[in-house]
């Protein structure tokens, strides 16, 4: 049996500020991020199965992503919950805002990290999740593979 990446893209528009960074960064700011998720595994090969010759239907992927990254991430401001930000967190919040408190600095790099825990938790057992790309800006990204783990 052949084994197959599949990857599906999302896209979705997150504020985020770095608290003790030394740059422009630490102002509250905003990114359109794409993420790339990869999964794989072998296609179906039950012609019983309504899901034959798929790894995963892009259908139920899409709802695992969506659901645990999409729409929580889209139009929210992130913050560090371990820093002062939460101050600013609780007036946002307060006003109506969308924010979400993580317990990591929210950088690219510990988002996807965050992201691949979260996707993977919700994968059927056959499925594995390959790798993911988060790109923050047209030229800047964040990968991360399961192989390196």
């Amino acid at each position: 049996m052949s084994t197959i990446r599949i990857t599906k893209s999302f896209t979705f528009e997150t504020g985020h500020a770095l608290y003790g960074y030394d740059g422009l960064c630490k102002n509250v700011h905003g990114h359109s991020y794409k993420l790339d998720v990869t999964v794989i595994g072998s296609p179906i090969s039950d012609s019983n199965n309504v899901k034959y010759g798929m790894v995963i239907d892009f259908k139920d992927l899409k709802t695992i992503v969506k659901g645990e990254i999409v729409d929580l991430f889209d139009h929210a401001t992130v913050f560090n919950q371990n820093t002062p930000h939460v101050e600013l967190a609780n007036t946002l919040a307060a006003n109506g805002h969308k924010v979400l408190l993580v317990d990591y600095q929210p950088t690219s790099e510990e988002m996807v990290v965050d992201f691949s825990a979260k996707i993977q938790a919700k994968l059927p057992k056959n499925i594995q999740l390959h790798h993911l790309r988060l790109q923050e800006t047209a030229t800047s990204y964040a990968e991360w593979y399961a192989s390196d783990q």
